[in-house]
């Protein structure tokens, strides 16, 4: 199994909250096929333009899909790292 890479554009607000170690997840649409241990590299946007911060790799550990019956539409998914 090989890992997938995936740059993600994060809003400032969200980005210093992961930043500072508050925030270790993502909500996001799975319109990537996002799987357990790909690798994630948050980039900082201001109204969707890079800024040219970003944060270290991490790596997906936990990921909950798909999930209606806890409020997670299908097609959404949680990616903890």
């Amino acid at each position: 199994m090989s890992k997938k890479h995936h740059y993600l554009k994060t809003e400032t607000e969200y980005y210093q909250a992961i930043e500072c170690g508050k925030k270790k997840f993502e909500l996001r649409k799975n319109d990537r096929d996002f799987r357990q241990y790909d690798i994630l590299y948050l980039e900082e946007v201001v109204n969707g333009v890079k800024t040219g911060r970003s944060l270290p790799p991490v790596e997906i550990k936990y990921m909950l899909k798909d999930c209606a019956k806890y409020g997670l539409r299908d097609g959404y998914c949680i990616l903890n790292w």
